[in-house]
C-alpha cells in the first residue's frame, strides 16, 4: 500500500488538526496508508523533514505551505524519483500558480496530487557562495537586486492581509533606485556590461497577479529564461511595465531577454538575493545552473483538447525563441543565447570576449 509524507510549516494552517483530517480523510478514501506528518521549524524550512520522508521510502511527498516550504522540499527531492505534491497555504504560491494547480482548496489540492499526473519539470541551482553550502533549487525564479529587495521589504502583516498587492507597495519605495553594474555570463560564452536594477532568472515566468515576464519560459526546454531590467527612473518603468503587459518585442535595452544553461551574474557591489521568494543572503554573485527534468511535479491530469492546448502553447514559444535565436545569430549576444532586444550599444553595455566583472 502508498504511503506519502506531508511536509507541513505549521504557521501556514488556521487550523492544522482540521487540515490533518482532510488529507487523512483523503488518502484513506484512495487507498494510502495513513500519511506521515512532518513538520518544518524556523530553524529549517523543510530540508531535515524531506530528508527524513525519503528516509521511510515514501512514494509522494506532499510540501504544505508558502513558496519556502515548497521550495526546501524541492530542493532535497530533486533527482530523487520522488514526486512532489503541492498544498499551496502562502501568500505567493508560485508554482503553484504557475502549473495552475488549486489555490484555495485543500481537498481539491490533495486530489490532484494522488490522481494527477507527474510531469518532468527542470530546475533551476544554484552555486552556493560557500564551498560547504547547499545547493539551493528553485522552479520558478532567481533574481538579484530590485526584485529581491521588493521580497524583502513586502511587509507581512500587508501580506497575510491583501496578498500580493503587498509586493506592489513595497516596490514602489525602489522605483528611482539606481541600478548597479552588472556582467551577465551566459553559457561561458561571451558576456553582457550594463547597469541594471535587477537580473532574473527563470524556469516558469509568471510573477504574483499574474504579470508573466518571462513570456516564453518552459518548464522544461531544458534552458533558463533571462530577463536583465534597467530603469533610470518612473518613466523607464512604465515602459517596461508596458512592455510586460502587452508582451510586445521592441528592440528597447531596458529589458533585455536572454536564454542559457548556465548564468553567471557579477556585480559590482553586494545585492539582496531571492530563489523562488526566499531570501538569501546578499552576494555580488548569481550562478545558476539548469537541471533538466529534475523534479516530478504531480499536476492535473489534462483533458485531450487541454494537453493541445498547452502543446501548441509551449510549442509557441519554442518557435519565437528560436526565432529570435536565428534573427540575431550575427549580433553580439553572449554565444549560446537567445535574446528578444539588442544589447545597449554604450560603453556600459558592451558584450566582449571574456567575462570581466562590471567595473
Amino acid at each position: 500500500m502508498s504511503r506519502a509524507a506531508v511536509v507541513v510549516n505549521p504557521t501556514k494552517l488556521s487550523d492544522q488538526d482540521a487540515a490533518r483530517a482532510t488529507v487523512a480523510e483523503a488518502m484513506q478514501a484512495a487507498g494510502w496508508q495513513e500519511p506521515l506528518w512532518i513538520e518544518t521549524s524556523k530553524e529549517d524550512p523543510g530540508y531535515g523533514a524531506t530528508e527524513q520522508a525519503l528516509a521511510q521510502d515514501v512514494d509522494l511527498v506532499l510540501a504544505c505551505g508558502g513558496d519556502g516550504t515548497v521550495r526546501a522540499v524541492l530542493t532535497v527531492l530533486a533527482g530523487s524519483g520522488v514526486p512532489l505534491g503541492i498544498l499551496p497555504a502562502g501568500t505567493g504560491n508560485l508554482l503553484a500558480r504557475n502549473l495552475s494547480l488549486p489555490l484555495d482548496d485543500l481537498a481539491k489540492a490533495v486530489e490532484v496530487a494522488l490522481t494527477g499526473t507527474d510531469r518532468a519539470l527542470d530546475v533551476g541551482r544554484l552555486e552556493p557562495n560557500a564551498p560547504d553550502g547547499r545547493h539551493e533549487r528553485f522552479a520558478v525564479m532567481a533574481g538579484v537586486g530590485l526584485d529581491a529587495a521588493i521580497m524583502r521589504d513586502a511587509p507581512e502583516d500587508v501580506k497575510a492581509r491583501v496578498g500580493w498587492p503587498a509586493y506592489v507597495l513595497a516596490a514602489l519605495k525602489h522605483v528611482r533606485s539606481q541600478g548597479v553594474r552588472v556582467t551577465v555570463t551566459v553559457d561561458g560564452g561571451r558576456s553582457l556590461h550594463t547597469r541594471a536594477q535587477s537580473v532574473v532568472i527563470g524556469n516558469l515566468g509568471r510573477l504574483q497577479g499574474g504579470v508573466e515576464l518571462l513570456k516564453d519560459a518552459v518548464p522544461d526546454d531544458g534552458v533558463l529564461d533571462i530577463a536583465v531590467l534597467n530603469s533610470h527612473g518612473v518613466v523607464d518603468w512604465i515602459r517596461i511595465a508596458s512592455r510586460v503587459a502587452t508582451r510586445r518585442e521592441p528592440h528597447d535595452h531596458r529589458f533585455v531577454t536572454l536564454q542559457g544553461k548556465h548564468i553567471e551574474v557579477e556585480l559590482r557591489h553586494p545585492q539582496p538575493r531571492q530563489v523562488d521568494g526566499d531570501l538569501l543572503d546578499p552576494s555580488a554573485m548569481l550562478a545558476v545552473q539548469i537541471e533538466p527534468g529534475a523534479i516530478l511535479v504531480r499536476v492535473p491530469e489534462l483533458t485531450e483538447a487541454g494537453a493541445a492546448k498547452a502543446a501548441r502553447s509551449d510549442a509557441a514559444k519554442a518557435e519565437s525563441a528560436q526565432a529570435k535565436a536565428f534573427a540575431r545569430a550575427d549580433t553580439d549576444a553572449p554565444a549560446g543565447a537567445q535574446t528578444s532586444a539588442e544589447a545597449p550599444t554604450s560603453a556600459e553595455a558592451q558584450p566582449s570576449g571574456e567575462p570581466v566583472p562590471a567595473g
